[in-house]
């Protein structure tokens, strides 16, 4: 596609200007483009802050931004429970939930395809089945929708907070208290777009309750349930009190290279979806889950011990 900068453009930055002209397109999608080189100015490329002038041709190529056919893949998922309605799985670390930006093939979704007949489709394209996320980076229990009437109920149940989400974390530091409430509002970092920052009294409200398991020398082991579900809450939540989640290079790098230099890579987060508790949204029977750390979590905490 070429687009022809006008007067009228001259002084919008590049992604202000493509999230004018391309409606149908997320700004997170405008990102993807500029990212990989798919936007160029003159046969030049340019960052997102670049300004306007007015007279400028702009190529952009929306192949990246096609959305591949969504085929079946033998991927091993442990299934904790299943019915007509809806089914538990566990995620492991590395994998991601559904196809988008740098991710075609290989995600939960597609091995939901593939273990499964019937999947909701009210979750957009690319996204059958996917009631929540979990970073690629955590691992533990989620919930597939495996019709559209379940995926509703479902829906409306997180918004409503009658779905008891909670994760073991392992942070830095030794917290103060052996329990508390983080209500701090979050929204999207102020200069780095990628990043969520929690920001009081702008944003979307979030809550997060926290209790002490145990306490090593350097770091703390927590019981977090979160009460909303914003994009990377725990982590932002946890690292805004001074505390960031053992593995996340992103809300606590100086943390997690000190980390390495004494313990070795950690391709992970030390966070773990680790049970659920909710009313069956067609026979509202009360259902539990619960699910062990995996190996690698374990084995930290017994090297820490």
């Amino acid at each position: 596609m070429r687009l022809q900068a006008e007067l009228d453009d001259k002084g919008l930055r590049l992604d202000h200007f493509l999230a004018r002209r391309l409606e149908t397109i997320t700004r997170s999608q405008i990102q993807h483009l500029n990212r990989t080189g798919a936007v160029q100015i003159d046969g030049r490329k340019e960052k997102s802050g670049y300004r306007i002038r007015g007279n400028e041709a702009i190529d952009i190529d929306l192949i990246s931004l096609e959305v591949a056919p969504l085929q079946p893949e033998h991927i091993p998922l442990q299934i904790c429970f299943e019915d007509d309605d809806l089914a538990i799985i566990e995620k492991p670390a590395g994998l991601v939930v559904h196809p988008g930006s740098g991710t075609r093939n290989h995600t939960v979704v597609h091995g939901l395809l593939y273990h499964f007949k019937n999947l909701s489709n009210s979750g957009g394209e690319g996204r059958p089945g996917i009631v929540h996320r979990i970073d690629k980076r955590t691992s533990g229990l989620l919930i597939v929708a495996k019709n559209n009437q379940t995926h509703a109920l479902l829906g409306r149940a997180f918004q409503d907070r009658k779905i008891e989400k909670t994760y073991t974390a392992l942070v830095h530091g030794k917290l103060k208290h052996s329990e508390g409430v983080i209500d701090v509002a979050i929204s999207r970092h102020p200069t780095i777009r990628t990043r969520m920052a929690a920001r009081p009294n702008r944003g979307r409200s979030a809550l997060t309750q926290y209790k002490l398991v145990e306490t090593f020398r350097e770091f703390s082991l927590l019981d977090v349930e979160i009460k909303t579900g914003r994009t990377h809450q725990i982590r932002v939540h946890l690292s805004s009190i001074g505390h960031p989640v053992v593995g996340d290079v992103v809300y606590g790098e100086g943390s997690y290279q000190s980390f390495v230099r004494r313990y070795g890579p950690f391709d992970r987060y030390f966070l773990h979806a680790a049970s659920l508790r909710f009313l069956h949204p067609r026979t509202g029977k009360e259902l539990e889950f619960h699910s062990p750390l995996p190996q690698e979590l374990q084995k930290l905490l017994n090297r820490l011990r």
